[in-house]
């Protein structure tokens, strides 16, 4: 049933606030991270004289690297302590790091200049999801439903935060947020105990419409057309041309939490669990939704969600899945390879070994091995030797690999 509402929106020119001293977040996955100590100042140390150039930042437990995206060379070493989660910002130069009172702004040096942590900071009592689509970017809130939009690009040259508006939803709760180019807004409802859908706001605040159904609805994707996907408990959510239709799971519980997306498919992978008892981070099955058989909130006969079942080698967490630029997905499963997914088939085409055999983390939160896909290039993290490799995607060779202090967990390109 659709309830008219508006939502209350306020413009914020926010002072840098100072660099915080712990962090505490609600994750991507159910649980809640743990609390971390006292904050060390954050000074960089600097390993290699770098030239401006794709970075990439990379959260260990007491601190936070970045490197030289390609050579790997270490830029800088700055000091964190606690699990700290990392965003890129998508100006080409910086990345967002939740911390205790919000989303710190890291400065990585590919555009110039020293890597550092800055004392510019998004105000945010518990910092959840951000989200880039469309040269704006959304920052929500978990701890008061609030979230902050702004434009990408206009962190760079700012002395401090940049114009920001802000909308609040109709409770606190783990949610997301994005804008289209229209200026519509799509954002999750839910509240402290549970999540139930996503609800639409015009480019002025006011709600339009929603869609209630998407039991404990969780992450996002926008793929070719603006198709924009939601995960839920029993399936997919959409928001196609104005109009929402959802796919249900094959499986009783089938959840999806979920989306990697290109803008150039409209096939979606999203992750796809079907056992609601199953311990541990570890899943053995992928799901493909096609939004092209998705119009004017209606599902094309014989359209579905997908489901795949993986070999038990290569099963993986929600940090391993990318997207390439032929708009095939990536998989690095637990036999330590990463695997080529055709999606309009879902047949694994190419596999190349990277790392040893790993076993799943028993929490979301811990340092476990990590795919993050770059163009033709992969990026592996081995957290058993503090390792990270660069992949050629073509031909599996190893282009580059580097190391630091501690084993490598959440990551974030610049540049």
């Amino acid at each position: 049933m659709h309830h008219p509402t508006t939502s209350r929106r306020r413009h914020l020119a926010v002072a840098g606030l100072a660099t915080a001293a712990a962090i505490a977040l609600a994750g991507c996955s159910t649980g809640s991270a743990p609390a971390a100590s006292e904050t060390a100042p954050a000074t960089a140390e600097a390993s290699t004289p770098a030239e401006p150039g794709q970075r990439l930042a990379i959260a260990y437990d007491g601190g936070i690297a970045v490197l030289d995206a390609a050579s790997l060379e270490q830029v800088a070493d700055l000091p964190l302590d606690g699990f700290n989660r990392l965003n890129t910002a998508g100006d080409g130069e910086h990345v967002l790091v939740t911390t205790e009172g919000g989303f710190q702004v890291l400065a990585t040096g590919a555009t110039g200049g020293d890597a550092e942590l800055t004392d510019t900071m998004f105000p945010a009592t518990t910092p959840g999801h951000v989200v880039r689509h469309e040269g704006r970017t959304v920052l929500f809130d978990d701890g008061t439903g609030d979230f902050h939009l702004f434009e990408t690009d206009a962190l760079l040259g700012a002395d401090g935060l940049p114009e920001m508006e802000t909308l609040e939803s109709e409770a606190a709760h783990h949610g997301v947020a994005v804008q289209l180019a229209d200026g519509t807004i799509l954002s999750t409802l839910g509240d402290s105990e549970s999540r139930s859908g996503v609800r639409v706001l015009d480019d002025h605040g006011h709600e339009t419409a929603r869609f209630e159904e998407c039991p404990a609805v969780h992450g996002e994707g926008v793929a070719a057309g603006e198709a924009v996907l939601f995960g839920c408990e029993d399936g997919v959510l959409t928001y196609i041309d104005g109009a929402f239709a959802k796919l249900a799971s094959p499986d009783a519980f089938g959840r999806v939490g979920n989306a990697y997306v290109t803008e150039g498919s409209p096939i979606a992978v999203v992750d796809y669990k079907d056992d609601p008892d199953a311990e541990g981070s570890l899943l053995h099955s992928i799901a493909l939704v096609d939004t092209g058989a998705i119009r004017d909130g209606a599902v094309e006969d014989g359209a579905q969600l997908d489901v795949v079942p993986l070999p038990d080698r290569v099963s993986y967490t929600w940090r391993g899945i990318g997207r390439d630029d032929a708009g095939d997905a990536w998989l690095l499963g637990t036999d330590g390879g990463i695997h080529r997914i055709d999606v309009t088939t879902g047949q694994l085409v190419d596999s190349y070994p990277v790392i040893e055999a790993w076993e799943g983390p028993s929490e979301w939160q811990e340092a476990h091995p990590a795919l993050l896909v770059d163009g033709d290039t992969a990026i592996v993290t081995e957290p058993a030797s503090n390792a990270v490799h660069r992949i050629d995607l073509a031909t599996g060779e190893v282009l580059a690999t580097g190391t630091i202090a501690g084993a490598p967990n959440e990551l974030a390109l610049a540049g």
